[in-house]
């Protein structure tokens, strides 16, 4: 971990290098920015870069779309102009001796994308809600220069988000301007990222930090296409520090678009989309079993194909559509193998899932814009158990037999998103409806047919004394329909040229939870003091309630009480859990249901940060960002046996009656600082810094705290709890040659809890602490790690613009370049004989080959 720090502290802190002494002629470059109509268009990003080593430089467009860059030398230099809802224009222009006449910029609307965001050089500090300056946003050119583990973009950029400000449901990917379960295109289709722009929106439900949004390509009036081949192989990587041999690994990655007009048509354009992935991985088994360790390498090979196709087709200069249809395959051989779990307890899944998207945006005026899109889909997922037997779990030592999970998932969903935006003076008016989830779900659950036994220790399995037999009887097929919908309004008012104001409200709601008063006022502010406009005063904040996501319905409607039968059996006999006269259906039934009083949790986050300009192209932002969590969710056994003995249940005809119940609060703080830009002649890009604490009383929905009528010990450190983070990305470019990504991560540890892996309250389940012990009381080392991409791009065909042409990129990958073990899955259980020992690490140093074709 040292030698990252210093490697990082390198790259980050390098020296300046010098500048020209000349002192040539200084002009201005001008202009307009307009949209097809003729309205000017206020608040548009302008960039302003030249082709030698001179930082880009940028600016946006005042009330009357004028804007201006000033002492400008001669030469040649490239304009782009980009504003939400349009197409970026860009301009290549030479300034002589003498300032050039105004330019006049015109904005056509973009087939399909409704945002844009800041590229990877930072703008110029701005007071604009959707400009703050701890945004993390990357373009399409900034992902393909950084190390990116099998292009996974998404999960890439998710370790900037904020555990805290993520929902039960997951990360909020929002693609396109609307709430997504999946991309639905290949990496080469995204044309930008970002966490974290405009927190308190009105727009999204969640918090800019607890969502991930992206922008897709759209269609091309000229023929334009990337192939991508990705390659790994175990020869190339490290041995994973847990298996005894190397296990022969192989991925490989074919993936590409291909875009252009529709019969040379300059109105429809199409964009095809592919991604395939080939992988041939391997899980390390670390177990313990009767007759000692148990060590291997267990093949879980897997293959996903997506494919998507679109048509984008301009009815007028204001009106434009596309449609998009997407189709993804998946299977997964010997899932949730590894750690404890045998290759006997493995699972086998399968998920195909089709979706098409109506995409619509309409100029209605000069100052109004509609924007509707509509996606419906349908999925089904199933999984199988490798072995059909009894399962059996010896808590943290081995899990065998059966995995006992096999079920059929089905979904027929539609997703809707319709927003107005009304510009009128200093205001910009913006309203709609988001329906994230309108969905008839079917599930078979054939989970735990045969039934569980669990032991506390390898001891009492070899004397078969288990703590607890479960097992499901009954119809486990169920049919809902669950129904999520969002409005919101919001004004972005600007009194003063220095200063912003935005105050929103939005409205959620989703079936089955009865408190219909869910309103989630946001408001937001920035302020520029004085006249220069290098710093920023930002602040804001709101409330963001969650949603339960689809399992917990499922379960309050199959588990009733005569559905679906769970019976938990407590100290049961082994290997015949009933005894010699028993029989299943005498035992009790376990119920699950809503409490009488839960309600919809909710998020109350405030912030306030100082944003700096350091030089023309480097900004420095400090952020305070706290958040209070309220009726969070969690489980409680609430007809667990009685104190002080714990021995009978107060309802002796009911077993596990679990009640989901919004009683859980959450405290977070964090001090954040990020540089961004260009801090040398030679890197370019970000790094950030977070000191952080939470603490809360639940670990989430399906979280039982072990002793149901004492909850003192469950407020501490939450699971996400880490006091220190460090992140840089960028690029080190010092020529044609060497063009350099680079990814440092470091973080102090995560915390775990502290168990005696006994059944001391009788309920079933084996996770009581030892007396006077808190939630996450032990914590685990920390994490260090560096990623560094070396490519080199060559032109086999040169085109009329600077980015025509025909070119080939290949390039080398190196993750974990110092081969740092960072651990990972602590045992924290006092029974088991790895406690107070990790089973299992991230993976060891690996090398990942790849070829770029793009025309």
């Amino acid at each position: 971990m040292k030698r990252a720090a210093l490697l990082a502290a390198i790259i980050l802190f390098g020296s300046f290098t010098g500048r020209a002494q000349s002192t040539p002629a200084r002009l201005s470059i001008s202009g307009t920015v307009q949209d097809q109509v003729g309205a000017t268009i206020k608040g548009a990003l302008i960039e302003l870069s030249a082709p030698d080593t001179t930082p880009s430089r940028s600016t946006s467009s005042d009330q009357a779309g004028h804007f201006e860059f000033k002492q400008v030398t001669s030469g040649a230099y490239h304009l782009q102009v980009s504003f939400e809802g349009f197409e970026a224009a860009t301009l290549d222009l030479t300034v002589g001796s003498q300032t050039p006449a105004p330019l006049q910029v015109v904005l056509a609307i973009a087939s399909l994308r409704q945002e844009t965001t800041v590229t990877s050089e930072p703008a110029k500090i701005s007071t604009e809600a959707n400009d703050n300056k701890d945004t993390v946003a990357l373009t399409e050119q900034s992902l393909s220069n950084l190390p990116v583990f099998d292009q996974d973009y998404v999960g890439a950029m998710s370790r900037f988000l904020d555990p805290g400000s993520v929902g039960t449901s997951g990360v909020s990917l929002v693609v396109n301007g609307m709430e997504v379960n999946n991309l639905g295109v290949s990496p080469s289709a995204i044309k930008e990222i970002k966490i974290n722009q405009d927190p308190y929106s009105a727009e999204y439900q969640r918090p800019g930090r607890g969502r991930i949004e992206v922008t897709t390509k759209p269609g091309s009036p000229e023929y334009h296409g990337t192939f991508n081949f990705i390659f790994r192989d175990a020869h190339l990587n490290a041995r994973d520090s847990f298996a005894l041999t190397r296990p022969p690994e192989q991925r490989r990655i074919y993936e590409g678009i291909l875009s252009g007009p529709v019969r040379r048509s300059k109105k429809t354009s199409f964009l095809v989309s592919v991604s395939r992935k080939e992988e041939d991985l391997q899980s390390v088994v670390v177990a313990q079993g009767p007759s000692g360790a148990i060590r291997a390498n267990v093949p879980a090979p897997s293959r996903t194909l997506l494919l998507a196709g679109q048509i984008s087709h301009s009815l007028s200069d204001t009106n434009t559509f596309s449609i998009r249809e997407s189709l993804l395959v998946e299977s997964v051989n010997n899932q949730s193998v590894g750690g404890t779990t045998l290759p006997e307890a493995g699972v086998n899944s399968h998920n195909i899932e089709e979706e098409i998207t109506y995409s619509q945006q309409t100029v209605l005026s000069p100052k109004l814009v509609n924007n509707f899109r509509l996606l419906l889909g349908v999925e089904s997922q199933t999984s199988t158990s490798v072995t059909r037997a009894r399962r059996i779990v010896v808590l943290d030592a081995f899990t065998g037999g059966g995995a006992q999970a096999d079920y059929l998932r089905t979904e027929y969903h539609a997703q809707l998103m319709e927003t107005l935006a009304y510009s009128s003076g200093k205001h910009l008016i913006k309203g709609g409806i988001n329906i994230p989830d309108l969905s008839r779900r079917g599930f078979d659950n054939n989970l735990n047919t045969a039934g569980t036994f669990s032991f506390s220790t390898l001891a009492d399995y070899a004397q078969g004394r288990p703590f607890s037999f479960v097992q499901q009887q009954g119809n486990g097929h169920i049919v809902f329909l669950e129904k999520q919908i969002g409005l919101f309004a919001q004004d972005e008012y600007h009194p003063r040229k220095n200063l912003m104001l935005s105050v929103g409200l939005r409205y959620d709601w989703q079936n089955y939870f009865h408190d219909h008063n869910n309103l989630a006022p946001r408001f937001s502010f920035a302020y520029a003091p004085g006249n220069s406009q290098k710093t920023v005063l930002r602040g804001g904040a709101g409330i963001f309630y969650d949603r339960s996501g689809a399992r917990p319905i499922q379960d309050i409607l199959l588990f009733n009480g005569s559905r679906l039968r769970q019976y938990v059996l407590v100290n049961p006999g082994y290997p015949d859990p009933f005894g010699a006269n028993g029989t299943l259906t005498a035992q009790p039934v376990s119920v699950t249901r809503l409490a009488p009083n839960i309600n919809i949790p909710y998020t109350l986050q405030y912030s306030f940060s100082l944003e700096h300009q350091l030089q023309k192209s480097t900004s420095l932002a400090i952020t305070y960002l706290g958040s209070r969590g309220v009726d969070q969710f969690r489980s409680r056994d609430i007809n667990a046996p009685l104190p002080p003995s714990y021995s009978a249940r107060p309802v002796p005809a009911i077993g596990v009656l679990r009640e989901i119940e919004s009683e859980g609060r959450r405290v977070t703080d964090s001090l954040e600082i990020t540089l961004r830009g260009k801090v040398t002649r030679f890197f370019n890009g970000m790094a950030q810094y977070r000191l952080a604490s939470a603490r809360d009383n639940t670990s989430g929905i399906t979280y039982f705290p072990p002793n149901a009528y004492d909850l003192s010990g469950e407020w501490g450190r939450s699971d996400f709890d880490r006091r220190h983070r460090f992140e840089l990305l960028g690029t080190i470019n010092p020529g044609r040659l060497f063009n350099l990504g680079v990814s440092v991560s470091m973080y102090s540890g995560q915390p775990y809890t502290l168990t005696t892996g006994l059944d001391q309250f009788h309920t079933g389940t084996a996770n009581a602490r030892p007396a006077g012990v808190p939630r996450n009381s032990l914590q685990g080392p920390a994490y260090a790690d560096l990623d560094l991409r070396w490519s080199r791009e060559f032109s086999l065909r040169k085109g009329k613009q600077k980015d025509d042409g025909v070119k080939a990129t290949v390039a080398v990958d190196a993750f974990n370049v110092l081969n740092q073990v960072n651990y990972s899955s602590f045992i924290g259980n006092q029974s088991s004989p790895f406690f107070g020992r990790a089973i299992a690490a991230q993976p060891p140093r690996r090398l990942q080959l790849s070829f770029r074709l793009k025309f």
